[in-house]
């Protein structure tokens, strides 16, 4: 009860700074982007400013984001999103006065924005696909309050536009967020274009090698477990690296992905040294998918954006039955995975030495979920967002 108030405060605050803000007139060519995440956000970003570049660009970036964006701080402007009074009297004013607003997350504060009607509100989220689920069909959302959910669908509402890259992935925003047919752009998620590029990949793997050697040298399994709540003050990895090392060791080498802000983790490079690489920050995801043989994960969106590469994928929800009880999945676990699911470290390594991959099945999950996936998505979206500026720059002369 005491949290639900203070949010009640906190967002009538903003509420009243966006409602006096929005008598300002909307910034024509305006767009603000509300980043947690960014590489979305950055390939868009420069698609627009070469079919734009005058474009007035905001970021209104949290914390883990910002490092992402401070390349692009020459063209746009970067501000920290945070929860205190002067970060949300920017917030309210650049919403408030953009044409339109970018978000890659869900953001409590759009419940409190009842944007103009030249304002359009796209929703560019973070994952090519989903195996849990969320938004409205999150099963910790039963736990929530009525003003919460009144809260969550407010929010949604916001959404005037979401990115999806295939049909099958506009079914599940349609379930999570309750929108309708009309609410989608089919242009494909702009990151998925790295994958396409040539020259950029080359560079990137490069790059890599470069940095550490044994990775060209080697076979390079990326482990990418999915960031458990209960994992933020103590990490067990759930993996037996005794028994990895010994029997894959000559072979393989080991990239560990884990959620940066974890405590307390392994030091995995000082116990497995040659063997297994904390690869948890740095580089971004799709970057050091280009140098990974095998992709061994559990619940992550990972494998929707892997699968473009057209190479194995190991499936270890060890904790499968816990998960699909406290979180929820959108099918059967086996039906929603393109690979074989294993439950322990000599089941894995069984797979592996054994190759008991299905690559078909790899093929039809691409196919399904990177439907409107083929190296142009970020100009397809910038293409939409300035042919719609110009329509209603149109639509206001002629009124």
């Amino acid at each position: 009860m005491v949290k639900e108030i203070a949010i009640w405060l906190y967002l009538f605050y903003f509420k009243l700074q966006f409602t006096f803000f929005k008598l300002f007139p909307v910034r024509k060519n305006k767009v603000t982007f509300v980043v947690s995440f960014g590489d979305n956000s950055m390939f868009l970003y420069e698609e627009l400013k070469k079919l734009q570049p005058d474009s007035p660009i905001v970021f209104l970036a949290t914390k883990n984001a910002i490092p992402k964006l401070h390349p692009y701080q020459s063209g746009a402007k970067l501000i920290p999103f945070e929860n205190s009074i002067m970060s949300m009297a920017r917030t309210a004013y650049h919403l408030a006065t953009s044409r339109v607003v970018v978000v890659d997350n869900y953001f409590g504060l759009l419940s409190a924005a009842k944007f103009k009607k030249v304002t359009e509100c796209i929703q560019l989220w973070h994952a090519a696909g989903a195996i849990k689920t969320f938004g409205l069909k999150d099963k910790s959302i039963s736990f929530r309050s009525q003003r919460a959910h009144k809260r969550f669908l407010n929010v949604y509402k916001n959404f005037h536009k979401v990115v999806v890259g295939s049909d099958a992935m506009a079914d599940i925003f349609k379930e999570a967020f309750q929108l309708s047919s009309a609410n989608f752009l089919r242009t494909g998620v702009p990151r998925t274009d790295l994958f396409f590029n040539k020259k950029w990949t080359s560079e990137v793997k490069e790059k890599l090698y470069g940095e550490n050697y044994i990775l060209k040298d080697k076979k390079v399994i990326l482990y990418a477990p999915t960031y458990r709540d209960h994992h933020l003050e103590e990490f067990d990895l759930q993996l037996d690296f005794d028994l990895l090392q010994r029997e894959l060791g000559d072979e393989y080498v080991i990239l560990l992905r884990s959620h940066p802000v974890l405590k307390d983790k392994v030091d995995v490079e000082k116990h497995y040294p040659g063997f297994v690489f904390d690869y948890s920050s740095g580089w971004d995801i799709n970057e050091i998918l280009l140098v990974t043989d095998l992709l061994i994960t559990d619940y992550s969106s990972i494998p929707y954006e892997f699968s473009l590469l057209n190479r194995p994928m190991i499936f270890y929800p060890y904790d499968l039955e816990e998960y699909s009880k406290t979180r929820g999945l959108w099918d059967n676990y086996e039906n929603l995975v393109p690979g074989p699911v294993v439950f322990d470290t000599r089941e894995m390594i069984k797979v592996i030495k054994e190759k008991g991959y299905d690559m078909n099945k790899v093929q039809q999950f691409s196919a399904i979920w990177n439907q409107y996936h083929f190296g142009h998505s970020s100009r397809l979206l910038a293409e939409y967002i300035l042919e719609t500026e110009r329509e209603r720059d149109v639509n206001a002369s002629g009124s």
